[in-house]
């Protein structure tokens, strides 16, 4: 496969920037100063699964400018965040690069990926591009109905490719919630000492599983799992271009946070969902801001399951309808990841459920920033949490109700 000179650098340079990032999704990494893992025996302390709270949160993120041009030359005080509607004080990782990778790819063999399947027999070249030359365990797990392990975790990236080429038509079903949640469970057996992210090849649209919408929320926004997403659009849905909440990252259009904005490009024009979500956070009291950012994402997910869990997580997600469509995605995505700024802060006021994240440039109001818009924070006594299944719908479109 012959390389521009920036594919090059990339082959190099991603998976250090691809670790660094895959640390975005959680709040599941632990202090220094508070025990780490349950108690095991010496011999089995590098697979220990993380098991208590931490802290620290990291937010890995991409600035571009309206145009879409990438920018990477901002420092620490360019950037504001707010947990909740609370500003909070913010790190920018120097030097976060270099640390082995554990990486899950997920693939639909079922339903209408069984279509797809003759296009991941080529992706050899490319997988070799984007996960680079440092320490890896790669697996591949299918799933139709259900998921099943393909290939085990294995450095051996022939090993991969030659799993991604036998893959065999499944069922009817598209249990990605399913999957995803069996993907982050394979993920934190993984040792500790590696990131961990999930390629996941799908459709937009779960049928079929039995892990419930809010499990496989929870599963995916309190692990430290960056997930990134190429998907198709399913043929039994009427998808239009609603989407995952994301953060907004300016003033917004001058007749108001609703209004269209036709200073913005047209390939960066969020969408109605992403909007509506970011007016949320301008309009609404931090208290309950939470509660409807759980409402929203879980609208969001039963719209389209891969765009949302790669939002929440601080991935990527990019739809595709052929291989040579297919292939420009991941080469985005690998352009992308070396340029991502990886932020970190310790809530102030780390409370029990869901905490909808907010990253803007308040001095730049004509660059964009992509980044997580949110983490979940267990309560260690097991109490009830606000989830998206505790309150009605959000109707399409809508506007907030003003406070009383």
């Amino acid at each position: 496969m012959m390389m521009t000179p920036s594919t090059s650098h990339v082959r190099t340079t991603l998976l250090a920037a691809m670790s660094a990032a895959v640390a975005c999704v959680a709040s599941a990494q632990t202090d220094s100063t508070t025990p780490a893992v349950d108690a095991q025996p010496a011999g089995d302390a590098q697979t220990a699964t993380i098991s208590v709270r931490s802290n620290l949160v990291v937010v890995p993120a991409l600035v571009k400018t309206k145009s879409g041009d990438i920018v990477f030359t901002l420092g620490k005080d360019d950037f504001q965040l707010t947990d909740n509607g609370i500003p909070q004080k913010l790190r920018l990782e120097e030097d976060t690069g270099g640390e082995p990778l554990a990486l899950v790819i997920v693939v639909e063999t079922g339903s209408d990926g069984a279509e797809k399947l003759h296009q991941y027999g080529q992706l050899g070249a490319l997988l070799d591009n984007v996960i680079g030359a440092v320490p890896r365990k790669v697996a591949v797990v299918g799933f139709d109905s259900a998921p099943t392990v393909e290939q085990p975790f294995t450095p051996s990236l022939n090993a991969v490719n030659i799993t991604l080429g036998s893959l065999q038509p499944g069922d009817q079903k598209a249990a990605i919630y399913d999957a995803l949640s069996f993907a982050v469970e394979m993920l934190r057996k993984q040792p500790t000492s590696y990131r961990r992210a999930i390629l996941l090849f799908s459709e937009t649209l779960d049928h079929g599983s039995h892990t419930s919408l809010v499990d496989t929320l929870h599963a995916v926004a309190d692990t430290n799992t960056t997930i990134y997403t190429v998907s198709f659009n399913s043929t039994k849905a009427e998808l239009k271009h609603g989407g995952a909440i994301s953060s907004s990252h300016d003033p917004g259009p001058a007749h108001g946070c609703f209004a269209h904005d036709d200073t913005i490009a047209p390939a960066m024009q969020p969408t109605r969902s992403q909007q509506n979500f970011d007016c949320f956070a301008q309009l609404i009291p931090p208290l309950r801001l939470a509660k409807m950012a759980a409402i929203a994402l879980g609208n969001s997910m039963r719209r389209n399951v891969p765009e949302t869990v790669s939002k929440l997580t601080g991935g990527e997600y990019y739809s595709f309808n052929n291989e040579k469509s297919m292939q420009r995605a991941l080469l985005t995505i690998a352009n992308h990841v070396p340029n991502r700024y990886v932020l970190s802060f310790r809530p102030s006021s780390p409370t029990t459920g869901f905490h909808t994240i907010q990253l803007t440039l308040p001095d730049h109001v004509n660059l964009r920033v992509e980044a997580r818009n949110g983490y979940w924070i267990d309560d260690p006594n097991g109490a009830p949490e606000v989830t998206p299944s505790d309150t009605p719908d959000l109707p399409k479109n809508a506007a907030p109700v003003p406070p009383q």
